[in-house]
């Protein structure tokens, strides 16, 4: 009788006499633009590298970061770098215990290249690979250097050719 009256108890005052589910995490806060604080574990962003790094291609099937290979990570937005998202990047070097990438974009910039130019950005065309499963070509943008964090890339996509490679080291040196 003595369960009955508690189990009434509980059903009275809304309780189903399960233990309380646990308390749910928030959910990760994003700007307008879909932006999302780092991934939980990764260092807190140093900022963009400046000036002209130290550029190498190095890729080697060794399931390691190298440069010369596209990876998805984390890459945090220019005007708050508290805040980014998932994006593929190709590595061009290492600065300390970073990496050092440019973000690649499918988003096609020559048709808008005054207003890219007027707003400082430059970009260069690298085609397509394996780091965009839709197969569409990309461009990667080098007078931004990225800092990007080992333990915070999420895959490998491919490794881009040599010839392609150049020619973005190239355009580096030449905004830089």
């Amino acid at each position: 009788m003595n369960r009955f009256r508690q189990a009434l108890g509980r059903l009275l005052r809304g309780g189903s006499g399960a233990p309380p589910a646990p308390p749910r995490p928030a959910p990760p806060r994003t700007t307008a633009d879909g932006g999302q604080p780092p991934p939980d574990g990764m260092r807190r962003y140093p900022g963009d590298y400046r000036g002209v790094p130290a550029i190498d291609y190095a890729p080697k099937p060794d399931g390691q970061p190298d440069p010369g290979e596209v990876v998805w990570t984390w890459v945090p937005f220019e005007e708050d770098n508290t805040v980014g998202k998932d994006r593929p990047v190709l590595l061009v070097g290492s600065d300390g215990d970073w990496l050092l990438g440019v973000m690649l974009t499918s988003k096609d910039h020559d048709h808008d290249a005054r207003q890219e130019h007027r707003a400082g950005r430059a970009w260069v065309d690298v085609g397509s690979g394996g780091w965009d499963r839709s197969g569409r070509p990309s461009e990667v943008r080098v007078n931004r250097i990225i800092r990007v964090d080992p333990d915070g890339i999420r895959r490998e996509g491919a490794v881009l050719a040599r010839t392609r490679f150049e020619e973005v080291a190239a355009a580096i040196r030449q905004v830089r």
